[in-house]
């Protein structure tokens, strides 16, 4: 599944330098998370970096992008070129 920020977000900074595949930008009003790029850390760190670093904890699981463990490593190799 790939993460999304909540509107409790108070636009800290801090998780958009620690994400490995440049998946979350600054929004309209809060940071977004692009569940297109968003692997979850999965290839990467062995936890959520996002998360991790929250201060607010409004970073969750999107229940609308549903996907597997094997589904998110496949996305982080295409990502990295190693298909």
């Amino acid at each position: 599944m790939a993460l999304f920020i909540t509107d409790e977000c108070i636009n800290c900074d801090v998780c958009e330098p620690e994400c490995p595949n440049g998946a979350i930008t600054q929004g309209e009003e809060i940071y977004d998370i692009d569940p297109d790029l968003c692997t979850e850390c999965v290839g990467h760190f062995e936890v959520s970096q996002c998360i991790e670093v929250c201060p607010v904890d409004c970073i969750l699981v999107d229940p609308s992008h549903k996907e597997t463990q094997d589904e998110l490593m496949a996305k982080y190799k295409v990502l990295v070129g190693r298909d």
